[in-house]
Formats: C-alpha cells, structure tokens, sequence
C-alpha cells in the first residue's frame, strides 16, 4: 500500500524545507527504526497493525528529519531581544520555575524533551494544525524522549516514543501503532500566549535558548502564507468549513467530543474575564482575555491536598494584577495556570483537562462537528 505522496504548490515547498533540514541535521536520520522504506513508502502499512487509516498516514518527512530539542538550554528573558510582541510562545510552570518555548524554535523542531523540577515534560508542537500540547513522557514508569516521526495523520504531527518506537498522533494524544497502541499520553498543563503578555506575566522566566544544537534560521516562519489562507498542505478525512479554518481557538477534548472556545467570547479591551460552561456533564472555568485563554475544571478538581470540591464557587475576574488571573469566594487567588498562589488553598490548583490552542480545521477534522461557544 503506497502511502507516501507527493502534492503540488505549497507541498512542494515543505519538501524543500525538509532537504534542508536533513542536510542542516548532521547524521543521517535513517537507521533501522526507520517508518519510510527506501522508496518513501510507510513500513509496517498493514491495516491491522494501526488504530486509525493507515490510507490516511502519509510521510512529510523521514524519521527525525525535523529534529526534536533533547537538550534544551534556556536564557534569562531578559536577555531575549529577538521575538516580537506578537509572536507566540507557550509557557510552562512547575513551582518557582517557569518556562517559555517561542513558535519561532517550535516552527523548526515540534518536539522538546524537557525536565522541570522532576516534571518530565515533551512540549510537542505541530505547525500545521497549530497544536501545542504538553505530554509526560515517562511511560510504564520509564522515562523517555519523544521523536518526529515524520508522518502525519490529518495533517498533524505524529510523534515516536524512543523507548518501544510506538507512533503515537499527537492530537488523538494515544498510541496509534507498536507496542504503545491505545496507550493514551498524560496531560501536562501549557498555556499559550502572545510574547508581549508573556514577558509581562512573567518577567523572570527562563526562555528556551536558540542554541539547540542545529541551524535554523530562528524567527523565519517555515511554511509561508500557510496561517493566512484557507489551504492545507495535506488532506485530512473531513472538514468543518463553519469558521475560517486557521482561526486559533481553544479546544476541549472530553469523551472524544470537542467543544471550541473563540475569541470572541472574551472582553476585547484587554481585560480579563472568567466564564462558567458545562460540557459532557463536566463544569468548566474558561479564563482569559482577546490575547489568551486557559481553561479548567471546577467539577473535579486535581489536588495533592483534596481540598473542597469548587463546583459550587463564585469566580471572579482580577485586572491588573497579573500573574494572579481570577479569584474566588473563599479567599483563593489563582494564576493563569489555575494554580492558588494566594490563599487557603495555596499550591494547589484546578483540574487539567485535555485542552490546547490550535487551528479550528484541526478540531473539527478530529473531532467532527465540535460545539462552538461564540
């Protein structure tokens, strides 16, 4: 079965993008891990070896030819002088010790493997569905790293675990092929957001370094006018045409059912705003403003301290006193991250759900139909 094809126009270019990583890569990326033969065709093609359309995996790229970030180092924020304010970067924070990952690195690598304060964290990233989700990579209790396949499944990144070589789809976040089929990834909480509302909410946060290791040139956008237009550079199983395909929304992934949040539902001044939603019985607390949104859930909440369930409190929206993003009635300050860093409460946080940013075509080639709060 002849899974690798070749496009025209804009497919074209990400062909020449990926000869220019491998040879901008150092070693050569095929071994005997390999997911393409020599002739460009997936290996292991049988149908019954996949949990979803083997016809619909098609090969981008070889086996790491997009390199991931093994070891990422990191500068001072203030010290970064080469990212816009509208560039977007997505943060991570664990304790005392925040984090901040640009698209503009993200663009060229779509994989860091990372590890903050014994979080075990791979910031996965697929440019072409604008996916960003954050997955515990210890597996079966054994830490590991994850790869760039370098197929795609409806046009999104499928990472590789080096541990069995199991492809995983990063949007369905479970294994779909190997050893780790069905096995489903574990959430770790990012947010992501505009330079210029970063470097405000967090002004001493370490910033991953442009020194990876490989030659790129950081802050080029690699896919051209792709986030402007309607196109993919891939076909996907099916498209939901209700909004324009490239707005960036956040969705909500419960029950293999998706329910997107747009912009739109926020303050568009700026300020911050809080709104209670129910989605597949589950109560929700979307947080944010025209620039960022976070959401989390209040009907269970994920505590190492078992702290009152929060269903029935008020939440309220706090202005201008950022990183603290909202409060309730109980005296408990939170982040943007739904952590208490002020309060009874204090180091706790709200539930983490399956949620992220990305493409709104994304979601509803995923998850079909996906209920829209507009």
């Amino acid at each position: 079965m002849k899974n690798f094809k070749l496009f025209t126009g804009t497919q074209i270019l990400l062909t020449l993008i990926a000869g220019i990583l491998i040879s901008c890569g150092g070693d050569d990326p095929i071994d005997d891990g390999a997911f393409l033969d020599n002739d460009g065709e997936v290996i292991n093609d049988d149908e019954s070896g996949w949990s979803v359309p083997v016809a619909n995996v098609l090969a981008g790229q070889i086996k790491d030819g997009i390199p991931s970030v093994d070891n990422p180092r990191f500068v001072s924020l203030a010290d970064v002088t080469t990212i816009p304010d509208e560039e977007l970067v997505i943060g991570y924070k664990k304790g005392d010790d925040v984090r901040a990952y640009p698209h503009q690195i993200l663009d060229w690598h779509e994989i860091v493997n990372d590890d903050i304060g014994g979080d075990k964290l791979a910031l996965t990233y697929c440019p072409l569905t604008g996916t960003a989700i954050g997955w515990n990579r210890e597996l079966n209790g054994q830490e590991t790293t994850f790869g760039v396949s370098g197929l795609l499944f409806n046009t999104n990144l499928m990472p590789y675990d080096r541990q069995t070589s199991s492809v995983w789809s990063q949007m369905l976040t479970a294994g779909v092929n190997g050893d780790l089929r069905d096995n489903q990834a574990e959430i770790l909480q990012v947010i992501e957001m505009p330079w210029k509302d970063w470097k405000e909410i967090y002004p001493n946060s370490s910033v991953l370094s442009r020194d990876t290791g490989f030659e790129r040139t950081y802050g080029r956008y690699p896919y051209g006018s792709y986030r402007q237009t309607n196109s993919l550079l891939f076909p996907v199983i099916t498209r939901d045409d209700r909004l324009f395909g490239k707005e960036r929304v956040l969705g909500v992934i419960i029950n293999d059912l998706a329910k997107v949040y747009r912009f739109t539902i926020m303050e568009q001044d700026g300020s911050l705003k809080v709104i209670k939603d129910t989605f597949q019985d589950q109560e929700l607390l979307v947080v944010g403003n025209n620039r960022f949104m976070n959401v989390f859930q209040i009907g269970g909440v994920s505590s190492a301290q078992d702290f009152t369930s929060v269903m029935d409190r008020e939440f309220i929206a706090v202005q201008g006193q950022l990183p603290i993003a909202f409060e309730d009635n109980t005296g408990n300050k939170y982040d943007v991250f739904g952590v208490v860093v002020e309060g009874p409460e204090s180091g706790d946080r709200l539930g983490i759900l399956e949620a992220y940013m990305g493409f709104f075509f994304s979601f509803g080639t995923f998850y079909p139909n996906p209920e829209i709060l507009e």
